[in-house]
Parts: C-alpha cells; structure tokens; sequence
C-alpha cells in the first residue's frame, strides 16, 4: 500500500473541515455516528477542527444493539451534542406505502431515512452534512446512492479503509470501535467484509493497485498471490457501480 504521513494527513483533514465549513458560511457540522471506526474518526476530526459546539452527533438506530452504545460513547467522549432517534417508526411507515421489502432494500431504505434527518437537522441550524464514506466503499459501490453516499463533504472520500484505521488509532479513537468488525448496520448481523466476499486489507491492495497505479488484473494477482478471479471480481464491482459515483445524466443535444 501507499505509505502515508498520518500526522501530515491528520492536520490536511482538520483544515479542509475548517476551510470547507467557513467557505459555506455555516454554523457547524452534523455527524451521522453509527458506532463505527468511519463515523467515529469524522467526528474527532470535525470536533478537533471546529470545538465541541460546532458539532451535532445523530444516532439513528433501526435495532437496538451494541452499535448505540459506541456511538454514545464517541459522542461523549467527545463532549458534542447528540441526539438518539430510532428510526423503525419512520421505515416501518415508508414500508407500509410501499409494501414488504426484502431486507436489502429495506436496507437502503434505512440509510436514505438517516441522510433525510441529518438534511433535516442541518438545514434548521445553518449547518453543513459531514460525509463518513472511504475510498474503499467509494470504489465498490458499497453504499446507498442518496443515502449513505450523500453528504455536503466527505474527509474520508480518499482515504483507503486501512488507513482510516491508522488515522483513528492516532486520533484516540476507543479501541473497541476501532478492533469491531465493520458493519453499516442494515441488518441483524450484516457485517462489511461478508457482503463484499473480502477482507478489506486485501481489498485496498487490490484497489490501490488497480485504480491508482493502473495496473493489469493478471499482474496484481500475481503481486498479492491470489486467484485471477477474486481481482475480477473487485474490478466488477468497480465498474458496475460507476453510476453511483456520478451525478443523473442525460443526453447531449
């Protein structure tokens, strides 16, 4: 993988909040926390670039789990305000209009009800949508289109999983949500790793390979010792996510 100044990559993070949220002419930021290492590190980045009271923390859970209480535990850590909605009420209400889903597109139904909320919260107090997307999930298409993937910045965007996690070590982020098995949540259960069918140590160093130095599928199986196959796939997912990573378009006239 590339090597990195983390110190160096901290202190660009925490000005580019900064700058972003000044140039706005905004208040502050609002965090969807989740109790995750992505969440966890932008909200120690934003309260370390703007304070503690330019920073609201939404916890929006559908189940109660373990995941609400690292998210409150980020959120006091931190001293930021915070606010635990449960959202079941309102998925459940849309589910109705709509009729039964199945647990993937109630999935995104549940992480395009958090954007609208943290839109809701920030539009009220002036403030600006802190994205907690990586490259990673970027890359693969791993994130609901107007949900998830929405945000007004996103300090993460460029940013490969692996490195997220040397940055919140850094940061002082809890052990605990750093080591947990990452999860967005969408289901009892669900973790990351097992809907993309990879570990995501080996898939940044497909990516990194792939997309920033442009190397060819046979040569990066050959770098990592793994079949030819699992790099195809990666590059699937790339590729058949594109639409995700991109504004509606339409034809030229």
């Amino acid at each position: 993988m590339r090597r990195l100044d983390y110190p160096l990559v901290i202190e660009r993070l925490v000005s580019f909040i900064r700058r972003s949220v000044k140039e706005a002419n905004s208040d502050g930021v609002v965090v969807g926390i989740s109790g995750g290492v992505d969440s966890a590190t932008v909200a120690y980045l934003a309260t370390r670039a703007l304070g503690k009271d330019r920073v609201l923390g939404l916890i929006m859970p559908y189940y109660r789990n373990k995941d609400v209480e690292d998210a409150l535990l980020v959120c006091r850590s931190l001293g930021i305000d915070h606010r635990v909605i449960d959202i079941k009420p309102l998925v459940d209400g849309f589910e109705r209009a709509v009729g039964e889903l199945d647990v993937r597109s109630r999935g995104n139904l549940m992480a395009r009800t958090r954007m609208v909320l943290l839109y809701a919260h920030a539009n009220a107090m002036n403030r600006l949508v802190l994205g907690t997307s990586n490259r990673s999930e970027f890359l693969t298409g791993y994130f609901t289109k107007w949900g998830d993937g929405a945000s007004d910045f996103a300090p993460l965007i460029n940013l490969y999983k692996t490195e997220v996690w040397e940055i919140a070590k850094l940061l002082g982020v809890p052990e605990r949500i750093v080591e947990k098995k990452p999860s967005a949540g969408l289901w009892e259960g669900q973790t990351d790793e097992d809907e993309l069918g990879i570990g995501y140590r080996l898939l940044d160093e497909v990516l990194w390979r792939m997309v920033d130095l442009g190397k060819e599928k046979t040569e990066i199986a050959e770098e990592l010792g793994i079949p030819l196959e699992r790099v195809e796939r990666i590059e699937r997912l790339v590729k058949g996510s594109e639409h995700k990573r991109r504004l509606p378009v339409g034809p030229a006239f």
